[in-house]
């Protein structure tokens, strides 16, 4: 197969997975410091419906701003889509680039939080992150976000002020 033809081949995949270009890509980059460029949306076949999206990420590093010793959290993202939806793929490729990334617990998820929004319009957004103690003590920051003027603005907060009502026994972190 020609060059060309390679490269129509390419632009046609794109097309019908609706710009997904890491997805199935055997060339994958992962970057080793923050970057939000590697995200990618598809398109919602369902925007008059309200549902949520969940990921897990058990396996999330990044590091500590003043020792650059490193931190570890499982990341839990809830969503309700809007017309756009992250697509799996580029959201680990973006979670690994916070490896060498220095902030703190609290702003890791409001940039991760804050991201999303940006790419993907949501209704509704969560992010929590539950970190692994250091020093005896573990942080779990909870952060969300409702489109204003909707519904899910109040869903947001009733969420953020009823998120840790029944907190969890933390005996194994």
């Amino acid at each position: 197969m020609s060059a060309t033809a390679s490269a129509a081949g390419r632009d046609e995949d794109e097309t019908r997975a609706g710009g997904v270009t890491h997805l199935g890509s055997q060339g994958t980059r992962y970057p080793t410091d923050y970057d939000p460029s590697v995200l990618e949306t598809f398109e919602n076949k369902h925007p008059g419906n309200d549902y949520f999206v969940k990921f897990n990420c058990p396996e999330f590093t990044s590091l500590c701003p003043i020792t650059g010793q490193p931190d570890f959290a499982t990341i839990y993202i809830s969503y309700v889509p809007g017309e756009r939806m992250v697509e799996s793929k580029s959201l680990k490729l973006y979670l690994f680039s916070f490896r060498n990334h220095g902030d703190f617990h609290e702003d890791c998820m409001n940039i991760i939080m804050k991201d999303l929004i940006s790419l993907m319009d949501p209704k509704y957004i969560e992010v929590w992150g539950k970190f692994t103690p250091r020093g005896g003590i573990s942080i779990d920051p909870y952060c969300n976000y409702g489109r204003p003027g909707t519904p899910w603005e109040d869903v947001a907060w009733q969420r953020l002020t009823q998120h840790d009502m029944y907190p969890e026994k933390v005996d194994n972190r």
